[in-house]
């Protein structure tokens, strides 16, 4: 391959660089999801769990964290920089212990606020769908994918036995993230369309280091499209 076409080359992927969000950086300025720390035992943020002690509320923070993370790694994919799926799998067997014990105190909660085992294990299963079906979100998806990708990272470099105080920190920031926010630096939400084309490198498309237009038609690069302003 010739200097010239590297060269072109080299701007042609800086130049698709430059067009995507670095660290799926999704607004110039992201809406603040910061809450307060929770115990679990306030309105909105776990399923309803009549009776429960602080330690199975603690519990269920954990739990729901888990689960949130988890829809992070099945929903997020679309922004590979988040890392969720390979931060989740890290997670998971970093903080193994964390989950199981908080398993294990959820269960044994939901045997003893119901009359049998089989109801217990079939409202414990409820809860685990309802966990995961709450973090499910189509309009706040940049939202929630980048706030679960932070905390998710916070999770990560956690000391074991430190999900907890995480769980507590954040579980209403990634509540809040659910609600679906535009840009915040401008008035309305700016979404950035500007797609780059990478042109055929082969000798079939250059003679004399031109493109060579009659084989393989007009060259396609720069290409571009004005910037979409789309609303909150």
């Amino acid at each position: 391959m010739s200097v010239l076409r590297k060269v072109m080359m080299a701007s042609a992927v800086l130049g698709i660089a430059a067009a995507n969000p670095a660290s799926a950086q999704f607004f110039f300025r992201s809406h603040d999801m910061s809450g307060a720390p929770v115990t679990g035992a306030e309105p909105g943020i776990l399923p309803p769990m009549p009776g429960a002690t602080p330690a199975e509320l603690s519990a269920g923070l954990v739990w729901q964290l888990r689960s949130a993370l988890n829809v992070a790694a099945l929903q997020c994919q679309f922004a590979p920089t988040l890392l969720t799926v390979s931060n989740y799998n890290a997670i998971i067997h970093d903080h193994d212990a964390e989950f199981d014990a908080a398993q294990k105190t959820l269960g044994a909660y939901f045997a003893r606020v119901n009359k049998t085992k089989k109801a217990g294990q079939s409202a414990f299963d409820q809860f685990n769908t309802r966990v995961s079906s709450d973090f499910s979100t189509v309009s706040a998806q940049y939202s929630f994918c980048q706030t679960a990708g932070a905390v998710g990272q916070a999770v990560l470099f956690a000391p074991r036995g430190g999900v907890k105080a995480i769980a507590e920190a954040r579980m209403r920031e990634l509540r809040n993230a659910l609600v679906p926010w535009g840009e915040q630096y401008f008035p309305g939400s700016v979404v950035l369309n500007v797609p780059s084309y990478v042109p055929r490198m082969d000798d079939a498309c250059w003679k004399k280091e031109e493109w060579n237009d009659r084989k393989c038609g007009v060259y396609p690069y720069p290409v571009g499209q004005p910037t979409a302003i789309a609303s909150r």
